[in-house]
């Protein structure tokens, strides 16, 4: 059975998830900020008008177990606030 469009951008997410982690299946802030950069532009650019240290509070925010890294689950909802930033931003 194939994927559905929506379940294949999920995939994708996972996909890219690892393409930027580290051995122990986490992303440190510095690769998060890399990743975001080079696959979420568009959405970096709604997120400035919150102010230069609005991804750090995210990371902060979101790194609930306070590692200083990201573990998927993280980086969903990092990827969910950031989302919903750009909603707000451009639809609302």
């Amino acid at each position: 059975m194939s994927h559905t469009p929506v379940e294949q951008s999920v995939m994708d997410l996972i996909v890219l998830f690892h393409k930027y982690t580290k051995p122990d299946d986490k992303i440190d802030k510095r690769g998060l900020l890399k990743m975001l950069r080079e696959n979420f532009p568009n959405f970096l650019k709604a997120c400035e008008k919150k102010g230069k240290h609005f991804l750090a509070h995210i990371f902060e925010d979101e790194d609930k177990n306070h590692d200083k890294k990201i573990e998927f689950s993280e980086f969903l909802s990092v990827l969910g606030v950031i989302a919903t930033d750009y909603h707000i931003g451009r639809y609302l």
